[in-house]
This record gives structure tokens, sequence and C-alpha cells, in this order.
């Protein structure tokens, strides 16, 4: 059996892709009252803020 090792580790090892931080950018527009309403955000969008709420939790 070996000895301990010089080189010290980490407990695993990151996943790629971890260090890259998503952010989700709200923006505000001025929208007049005699507009439509906008259409739904799709499923796509729904889901990412889905994620972007659980994570902030």
């Amino acid at each position: 059996m070996t000895g301990p090792s010089n080189t010290p580790r980490g407990e695993r090892a990151g996943r790629p892709g971890l260090t890259w931080e998503q952010h989700l950018i709200r923006t505000e527009q001025h929208v007049d009252d005699d507009t439509p309403d906008p259409a739904p955000p799709n499923r796509a969008t729904r889901r990412a803020q889905a994620r972007a709420a659980r994570r902030n939790r």
C-alpha cells in the first residue's frame, strides 16, 4: 500500500461548465394602455423562470 499523496486534491472533480453562471435579465418596458396584451411566455421561458426560482431559494 502506498502512502498519502503530497498533492492535495479537492473532494471531487468539478462538472464541466459549472463555473459559468447564467443570469436571466428582466427588463421593464413602457407599454401604452391601448396596446393588446402580450402572448403568454412559451414553455422554454417558463422552464427557465422556474429553474431560476429554484436556484434562488
